[in-house]
């Protein structure tokens, strides 16, 4: 008999691993494949006149599926008989082959523990290079096949775009599925990086200003997306007739109908994207002629019939409604900002713990480069060629709608994250501050500011435990108290009837406050000392009478006289010479 060895096990388990991988691969990019070729079945099936059979139907589903990844297309039967590009992606399209090879990725890396653990068992998994290698090399082999496929249909991809971006695409995703399996870490950088980038990644203030600035350039991409669409929908509603003429001109029946709309569906993320550079001042090409921007839309047009456009602005000088798209960089502007101040002076932190205005100043200019360089990444796949000669070239130019937004930005985020800052770290005295100790002094609890609840950074919490929000700075003092001082149902007592005294004024203040003196540092025990003086006592008898507001009688002042009176009164023949007097009432002595 043989016996496998414990190492021959673990790399057969690891090969099995790593086959698996590559499995899911192939699984994740026939599920999204097959889900938009069913739909594409079920239009054609519907479709009363179809323009070919099921496998040009199919051929078409996959040419669409590789645009979904970024692939350029190409039209071979035109009017003209020329080949028409298609290069415009609808981005609606991309977040289904995202984040199916994202998921992918992520099921097949393992953690670090969950290694060792299987490791130990003699179940070992494939490590993250691994899995994200068989992931990518078993989804790019679908990609392939769709590839080889569609080469004879309506559409067919271009094949210098399938490593570029179609390959970065899928490796993209990929690479985010293993880091998010790994617990989504932040270093340490590569070997082959400098020393001063290992050892700034290495430092965890440098960590967390990253994710400030990170977090603050997605908060502003994301008002510049919703500022965008907002445009577009006031847009479409003020040309709702133009935009109803073109939907109902492009398909007769129901069938063709759904289709122009499942395709105006997929497209309006581009159509947010092109407001935004409309906003943002570069606006939008038109064709090889033509330019829309809030200055005006001049050129010759040349635009196909689809719903979408008809949001497209009159042509001419622009008016104020078109000087009001300004309004959406000036908005993301102040989002970076705002995102930026609250990791850097928040809110329920001494001041000590706030940033520096160079720290602010520069997470805040690195979160406005964040932000330009995401808005030309998306800006660079919401627009391309549509077709040849005029529409060439069609929707925002990426290497001017990134700068804008950069600088837009930069100039307004800068000087509204430095007021900010001053704003929150102004001078003490305001009820919403009070409970925050200053600098000097000692915190009661050591808390990492940085590390805190989004929740907890938006206002503070009063005596009575509840938030208090900076547009009612004197609410905590009088609201929970009536005009006659009384509590109201739910709110804390009244100072009145509270023994807790409420922070007020210091004692020296007060009229009529006489400090005492300090205290006599001879031993007490001593009789013989200042402590247990007739002076000594008088005094401290008369502040105890004052105290008591009168309640007290006078220092007995003959009570010394009186005790030596009782002694000379003492039977002499007393055996015990400090023998008190008998009680007269009292009960009689023992025999």
């Amino acid at each position: 008999m043989t016996q496998r060895t414990p190492k021959v096990t673990v790399r057969r388990n690891r090969t099995l691993a790593l086959v698996s991988a590559l499995v899911k691969g192939v699984v994740a990019a026939g599920l999204g494949l097959g889900s938009l070729a069913v739909l594409v079945m079920v239009v054609w099936i519907s479709s009363p006149y179809p323009d070919s059979g099921p496998g040009g139907a199919l051929r078409a589903a996959a040419g669409v599926w590789l645009l979904a990844h970024g692939a350029g297309l190409v039209r071979p039967v035109t009017l003209s008989g020329v080949p028409a590009p298609v290069g415009m992606v609808p981005l609606l399209l991309v977040l289904g082959p995202v984040w199916l090879a994202h998921r992918a990725a992520r099921d097949a890396a393992e953690s670090q523990e969950e290694l060792q653990d299987g490791a130990r068992d003699g179940v070992a998994g494939p490590s993250r290079a691994g899995a994200f290698c068989a992931v990518t090399a078993g989804y790019l082999l679908v990609v392939a096949g769709a590839a080889a496929y569609a080469r004879g249909g309506p559409l067919y991809a271009d094949p210098d775009t399938l490593a570029f971006p179609v390959a970065l695409v899928v490796a993209g995703a990929a690479a985010a599925g293993v880091w998010t399996a790994a617990g989504r870490p932040f270093g340490p950088a590569p070997s082959w990086s400098p020393l001063a980038v290992q050892e700034a990644v290495a430092r965890t203030l440098f960590r967390r200003r990253a994710e400030a600035a990170f977090r603050s350039a997605a908060a502003g991409l994301s008002v510049l997306l919703g500022g965008g669409a907002l445009l577009v929908a006031v847009a479409l509603g003020r040309n709702a007739g133009a935009a109803q003429d073109a939907f109902l001109g492009l398909a007769g029946d129901w069938s063709g109908r759904v289709a122009v709309l499942l395709l105006a569906a997929a497209l309006v993320p581009n159509a947010a994207l092109w407001g935004a550079a409309y906003g943002l001042g570069p606006g939008f090409s038109l064709g090889t002629g033509a330019t829309a921007t809030p200055l005006g839309l001049d050129g010759t047009l040349a635009l196909p019939r689809f719903p979408l456009l008809a949001a497209v602005p009159d042509q001419g000088a622009g008016a104020l409604p078109n000087w009001a798209a300004l309004a959406v960089p000036v908005a993301a502007a102040l989002a970076v900002a705002w995102f930026a101040v609250r990791r850097a002076a928040p809110a329920d932190a001494p001041p000590a713990r706030a940033w520096s205005p160079r720290e602010t100043v520069l997470v805040t200019l690195l979160a406005a480069l964040g932000c330009g360089a995401g808005t030309a990444l998306l800006t660079a796949v919401a627009g391309g060629p549509i077709g040849s000669g005029a529409l060439s070239e069609f929707g925002p130019v990426w290497w001017l709608t990134g700068p804008a937004a950069l600088v837009w930005t930069a100039v307004i985020g800068v000087p509204a994250a430095l007021l900010l800052r001053l704003w929150r770290l102004r001078t003490p005295g305001w009820a919403w501050r009070r409970d925050v100790p200053e600098a000097d002094e000692p915190p009661v609890a050591e808390v990492d500011v940085e590390e805190e609840g989004e929740g907890e950074e938006e206002g503070e919490g009063d005596g009575a435990g509840r938030l208090r929000r900076w547009w009612a700075p004197w609410r905590g003092r009088h609201a929970a108290a009536g005009e006659d001082g009384e509590a109201g149902p739910g709110a804390p007592a009244s100072p009145a009837s509270s023994s807790v005294p409420l922070p007020g004024p210091a004692p020296e203040a007060a009229s009529g406050f006489e400090p005492y003196d300090f205290l006599p540092t001879d031993p007490w025990h001593e009789k013989d000392g200042p402590w247990h003086g007739k002076e000594t006592r008088e005094a401290r008898w008369a502040s105890l009478k004052q105290g008591s507001g009168g309640l007290m009688a006078d220092f007995p002042a003959d009570r010394t006289a009186d005790r030596a009176g009782r002694t000379d009164r003492s039977d002499p023949a007393d055996p015990v010479p400090d023998r008190r007097a008998a009680d007269p009432d009292g009960p009689g002595a023992t025999p």
